[in-house]
């Protein structure tokens, strides 16, 4: 298995893409990640099966669905992003071990690749299944989740403690509408991701 993220401090964050036209295409290598992700929570809140045809990219907004070629061999395929990463400064995608095999990386663990949006995605609440909460903060102690909820709580948001061991992650809704979502989301600096 190879990981994009494994042994490197992450990036600092970046602005996903409002949104992309069909067509808007990015040339550059893929990588490929499986264990120990697989069973996780994704960044838009999906859990991360390695056995779909899902991809990580670092400002695609959620739900896009692009064609990546593996421009060694030819072959490829359609993925819908449902994750950020990868973290390696030399990458720009990290597909599924699915995606993997069908492109024929899994050997060799990286790609030169092609990728061509062919949907862009969708409204952030209508892709996350109609309720999203902002997620703000992930922290090991419970009593630092718990400062940051009163504070959220003090500035009129509706905050909540997420445990996912060994996190205990910090949110802000629920919301339905998205432009609620977005606003919350900018003024926190988190990022949109499906209710738990």
């Amino acid at each position: 298995m190879l990981a994009a993220c494994a042994g490197r401090a992450p990036e600092p964050a970046v602005t996903p893409l409002p949104s992309v036209e069909v067509g808007w295409s990015e040339t550059g290598v893929a990588s490929w990640y499986g264990e120990p992700f697989d069973g996780r929570a994704t960044a838009s809140g999906e859990v991360y099966d390695m056995d779909r045809l899902t991809a990580a990219h670092r400002r695609l907004p959620f739900g896009t669905v692009v064609r990546v070629e593996n421009r060694d061999n030819g072959r490829s395929v359609e993925l819908r992003v449902t994750d950020r990463g990868p973290f390696a400064r030399d990458r720009i995608l990290d597909v599924s071990r699915a995606a993997a095999r069908a492109l024929g990386m899994i050997g060799p663990g990286t790609a030169r690749i092609r990728l061509t949006v062919v949907a862009p995605g969708g409204d952030p609440v209508a892709v996350r299944g109609g309720c999203v909460v902002v997620q703000v903060g992930a922290y090991r102690e419970r009593a630092l989740a718990e400062a940051r909820a009163e504070t959220l709580e003090a500035a009129g948001y509706e905050a909540a403690i997420e445990p996912a061991d060994p996190w205990y992650r910090v949110t802000v809704g629920p919301y339905r509408a998205s432009a609620e979502a977005e606003t919350a989301r900018a003024a926190l600096d988190g990022f949109v991701r499906a209710c738990p």
